[in-house]
């Protein structure tokens, strides 16, 4: 089995009945909320920022050393420099139409079930059926009109922290949301799941694998029975710093006529769970 550097085996007994089929499938549709935020992390640095693919492999090679250490940014920098036969980079190229395998839909269909606000994850879902549509999306883009913006005011490198700390706070927010479903499933089938074996096992031969998964083995480790990750010390001290960048990013979007689904769902979801 899979180890985190050759030493504890990541593999467990998860619950009864279908308990592993249906963690592994909640991994998956975070997973598809972590590739999401990337995504429009990039569309953000390259359509705002206009940076180039060696500043962005730059970029995300920077961020892998820190808080954002994980398996996707890692191989997100080498796609950046990506080039063809021709020389030229691959990214360019590849038409932006993404399809799915369905594990995504699932989780966001048993979160309506279980009464779960899976926000991140379904618009990540949603995100990939828009993308499908491109002959429309053409046609849109010459007949539908957003906001004329002839240069954004913002310093570059403050910017691009902005943008670094809204991704991890995002992330936090998706796998906040992901394993409160988890912990409902739970409840609902009698299955009695670990979370810190869960997130233990998360920690390699998988996806989603990232340093800050040590963080929630960290949390569910002091206690089983957390109501969500965000009310945790760890990740409630990173969201109330982190918000305001999150906020700011979100903010300038919207009126640059930026598309940022996740993103927008992730403060929409933060502001919400604390408001009494």
């Amino acid at each position: 089995a899979a180890k985190i550097n050759d030493q504890e085996s990541r593999v467990d007994y998860v619950g009864p009945d279908g308990a592993g089929h249906y963690v592994k499938m909640v991994h998956n549709g975070i997973e598809y909320s972590d590739m999401q935020l990337i995504s429009e992390t990039y569309f953000l640095l390259k359509n705002m920022l206009l940076m180039s693919n060696e500043e962005l492999a730059d970029t995300f090679e920077n961020w892998n050393e820190g808080e954002l250490n994980s398996y996707l940014i890692s191989i997100t920098k080498e796609i950046f420099k990506k080039k063809d036969s021709s020389g030229k980079y691959l990214i360019d190229l590849i038409l932006d139409h993404a399809d799915n395998k369905g594990t995504g839909k699932w989780t966001s269909k048993s979160a309506l079930d279980l009464d779960e606000p899976l926000s991140l994850i379904t618009e990540s879902v949603f995100s990939r059926y828009l993308s499908a549509l491109k002959e429309q999306r053409v046609y849109a883009s010459k007949v539908l009109f957003g906001p004329e913006i002839n240069k954004l005011s913002i310093d570059k490198k403050d910017f691009i922290e902005k943008i670094r700390k809204a991704l991890y706070l995002g992330k936090i927010i998706s796998y906040a949301q992901g394993f409160s479903q988890l912990k409902a499933a739970s409840k609902k089938y009698e299955w009695n799941l670990s979370y810190k074996k869960i997130a233990k096992i998360f920690r390699a031969g998988c996806i989603i694998r990232a340093n800050f998964l040590q963080k929630i083995t960290d949390a569910y480790t002091e206690k089983n029975d957390i109501n969500n990750l965000l009310l945790t010390p760890y990740f409630k001290n990173i969201a109330n710093e982190y918000q305001h960048a999150l906020r700011s990013v979100v903010s300038y979007a919207v009126i640059y006529g930026m598309p940022i689904p996740t993103f927008s769902a992730a403060i929409a979801y933060y502001d919400s769970y604390r408001t009494a």
